[in-house]
């Protein structure tokens, strides 16, 4: 999956960036409050997606 997708997906459903770390991009969901590192490479794997999903709460797409 792009990662473009997946932010996109991410915004969608309200999550937002919250800040840059040093390899990721860390989004929350303002909704449970939750946070996820998003890793900054252009494909990612599908099984991370849906991890990333999961973790911050949102169906995977």
């Amino acid at each position: 999956m792009k990662r473009r997708d997946l932010i996109r997906h991410l915004k969608q459903h309200g999550c937002y960036l919250d800040r840059e770390g040093g390899r990721h991009s860390i989004y929350r969901n303002p909704q449970n409050g939750r946070a996820v590192a998003v890793p900054r490479h252009r494909e990612i794997k599908e099984t991370t997606a849906r991890t990333i999903c999961e973790q911050i709460g949102v169906p995977h797409p």
